[in-house]
């Protein structure tokens, strides 16, 4: 498929222009504050006609951390239309359906815009499908369209305002918008959650007291576990090692991270099973067997809850070890009974016949699934973004780099990284796959799965400003880390 065709549509949109001079790392940092503080401004606002309600869905709680939303405000969809504009188009460019040359200008400019464009329709898309499945709680059918606009408009904002940050920031909007709603869930979880169970445990009084009131710190003893876990994969590399051909003795290395593709696939993945969940949800009430065998939907206070089906199998619908009053199930003991006692139906989709399926089966099938995907979106990215062996062969050429052994010859050093770069993707993609899923298991305030998004941020941000050589000793962040 040509971009080029879609190029009067593109010219359509609006768009956020370049600046016109490189900025100095303290102006990009008072441009994040103001964008973020736009972010908070539109994550505190209600949309109007809706009733916020606690989240006692743990899907519902982890939509919140993945898509930098709050649901019920007007960034309720939050960043998920990128995201899955994302997903579609990694998919059309690793199945060669779409060509983009990643050393062309107009081709990723292009591509910039379809993305753009793919993301307003699925934020109008969405809009209609978080007010029409029940997921928020209107104060009367009449307001239903005003909330769908307002939803809309809200995903709009947050589409311009990570160009912007992009554009004007330290980093793209995506990440900050994580980072900053993953920092205020564990903040405010701690606080209002953990803190407060601790306390109530020790008012209690009792010989269990005080084990009881450690116990209910456990969520963020697994937080702090992923957080040391992912900062070891991330100071994790191999180093080819680099000459210059032009001068002899000047050398370097090439260095390999374990987590090449960053976190990125286990965005997308986990984005792909919290969008079928809720584009099923469209069909909750259906009596189809088929539909049913896909996923099983019970409705609680007018919201309807995945229960079963073999979407539930792949979903992270797992309760969270917390009290039941905060949307939990009331603790660790509880949690692992849980695990080993609860099953799940699955609607046979011919006949009458309902098969009762443990919970174990879920935690297999779940963990199993969301590395397969880690895999397949660590591979496809790697294509999209240009940073597979074929293309930093060309780069490393272009510039004169060569390895020790080798002939200066792109399609030998091509070879040479094809020895390490497809394996280290996959591996990379499995550890953050299963540490996911750990944490996702365990009940990590926070949500584990945010923690790993949110130090990978802080260290690609990290290397985005000292590559931008914005880290010198005369600027903010300079001064601090010397």
């Amino acid at each position: 498929m040509k971009l080029e065709q879609f190029d009067g549509v593109i010219r359509l949109l609006p768009g956020i222009k370049r600046p016109e001079r490189k900025f100095s790392l303290t102006e990009k940092l008072k441009w994040t504050v103001a964008i973020m503080a736009v972010y908070f401004t539109l994550f505190s606002i209600p949309a109007f006609g809706v009733s916020i309600s606690s989240l006692s869905s743990p899907s519902l709680q982890l939509i919140t951390i993945i898509f930098a939303a709050r649901l019920g405000t007007l960034i309720t969809v939050g960043i998920s239309p990128i995201v899955v504009a994302g997903i579609i188009f990694s998919f059309l460019s690793g199945a060669d359906i779409i060509k983009i040359d990643q050393n062309n200008p107009h081709d990723r400019s292009r591509m910039q815009g379809l993305q753009k464009l793919t993301a307003i329709i699925i934020a109008a898309a969405e809009a209609y499908i978080f007010t029409a499945t029940g997921q928020l709680t209107l104060i009367s059918t009449s307001v239903f369209w005003l909330v769908v606009f307002q939803l809309f408009l809200g995903a709009l904002c947050i589409i311009y305002l990570d160009e912007m940050m992009s554009k004007y920031g330290i980093t793209s909007g995506i990440n900050m918008f994580i980072a900053g709603n993953v920092a205020f869930s564990i903040i405010a979880g701690t606080l209002n959650i953990l803190l407060v169970e601790a306390i109530g445990a020790i008012q209690q009084g009792g010989a269990a007291a005080i084990p009881n009131a450690i116990q209910f710190f456990a969520p963020l003893f697994f937080a702090a576990l992923v957080l040391v876990a992912s900062i070891y994969a991330y100071e994790t590399n191999l180093e080819i090692p680099l000459v210059f051909s032009q001068f002899r003795g000047v050398g370097g290395g090439l260095p390999i991270p374990l987590l090449y593709v960053s976190v990125l696939p286990v965005v997308l993945a986990t984005a792909l099973e919290l969008n079928l969940i809720l584009l099923f949800g469209m069909f909750a009430h259906s009596t189809s067997p088929i539909i049913n065998f896909i996923a099983s939907y019970q409705t609680a206070g007018g919201r309807p809850n995945l229960v079963g089906g073999l979407l539930y199998m792949i979903a992270p619908t797992f309760p969270l070890p917390y009290a039941s009053q905060y949307g939990g199930i009331g603790g660790y003991l509880q949690y692992f009974t849980f695990l080993s006692t609860h099953t799940f139906p699955l609607v046979m989709p011919i006949g009458t016949t309902v098969l009762q399926v443990t919970e174990w089966i879920h935690i297999v099938f779940y963990t199993l699934t969301l590395v397969a995907l880690c895999v397949v979106f660590g591979r496809f990215w790697t294509q999209m973004a240009g940073q597979g062996p074929k293309d930093l062969a060309s780069q490393l050429q272009s510039v004169g780099w060569q390895i020790p052994g080798f002939r200066r010859d792109p399609r030998t050093i091509e070879s040479v990284l094809n020895r390490y770069i497809p394996p280290i993707i996959t591996v990379g993609s499995i550890f953050v796959g299963f540490l996911a899923a750990f944490a996702t298991l365990t009940g990590a305030i926070g949500s584990g799965i945010g923690i790993l998004l949110t130090v990978g941020i802080i260290y690609m941000t990290y290397r985005q400003l000292e590559q931008e050589n914005l880290l010198d000793k005369n600027s903010p962040i300079g001064k601090i880390i010397g």
